[in-house]
């Protein structure tokens, strides 16, 4: 599983808190010392608890479940669409649909609609609607794309969430607290830590503290990913074939060779 070591931390930023005025009591455990009014967050617990989340994302996507990925702020919107999208999780990056979760039919319907003006352009029955109409479909298209189009292969509730900035997205944590669906998430000094199962002491703001650990999180569920397909293969080369299935293969076998007989028979009374 990948490993981060106390350099990586320090060199992108991981390490810097918020204000000391902003602070929220519940994350003293976690902060090393105050420096120039700023909390300076301990790296050795970071990294202690960014080898718990993994794990954790890990054996979740060996069972075969999803995990979304929330982030909508600025400079974190790309750094995750981009390395999630490389290991076919789901991710949000725009506007957090109200109910995503505790209303989770009804999202389905909207990824549905998608799904169903795709097939109304493939088949031509846009060449039977007006202009002004093709227009206003295309529109709504193009919205759900945008809102919903990282979720499109989510037929089901994800297995977990995780989060930057959980003070952001915090309609997206309550609404898992609320459904029990596990919180990974990076907390900053100023957020309030017992809404989240995991815990990762960290700067939500700098892009290459988002970066960083987003590649971690990424990289043990590609691993977790690689492990779940060996074991598939594994147990498909163990499974013994039906007895039907042998006596397929054989009389297959025999029907190809009788043609051959055949022709050499033919070939000798020539």
């Amino acid at each position: 599983m990948p490993r981060t070591n106390f350099e990586q931390l320090l060199e992108a930023g991981v390490h810097f808190g918020h204000l000391k005025r902003k602070w929220n009591p519940k994350m003293a455990p976690y902060i090393f010392m105050e420096k120039n009014g700023i909390h300076i967050i301990d790296l050795h617990k970071t990294i202690v608890k960014i080898d718990e989340a993994a794990a954790a994302l890990k054996q979740i996507v060996k069972s075969s479940r999803k995990i979304l990925f929330v982030a909508t702020k600025k400079q974190a919107k790309d750094i995750v669409a981009e390395n999630v999208a490389k290991v076919g999780m789901p991710y949000v990056t725009e506007r957090w649909p109200g109910g995503m979760l505790t209303n989770f039919p009804t999202i389905r319907k909207s990824v549905k609609k998608m799904a169903q003006i795709d097939r109304m352009s493939a088949d031509g029955t846009f060449n039977n609607v007006s202009k002004r109409e093709h227009l206003q479909i295309a529109r709504q298209r193009a919205k759900l794309e945008k809102n919903l189009g990282s979720i499109a292969d989510l037929s089901r509730l994800p297995a977990a969430i995780f989060v930057v900035d959980i003070q952001k997205e915090a309609n997206a944590v309550r609404e898992a607290n609320r459904l029990n669906i596990p919180v990974v998430a990076m907390v900053d000094t100023c957020c309030n830590p017992s809404t989240v199962d995991f815990v990762i002491p960290a700067n939500d703001d700098a892009s290459k503290s988002i970066a960083l650990i987003v590649e971690v999180m990424c990289s043990a569920i590609q691993e977790g990913l690689e492990e779940r397909k060996l074991e598939r293969d594994k147990e498909a080369k163990d499974t013994p074939k039906p007895e039907g299935e042998d006596v397929r293969e054989r009389n297959t076998k025999l029907r190809s060779r009788k043609p051959r007989a055949e022709k050499a028979a033919a070939a000798k009374a020539e």
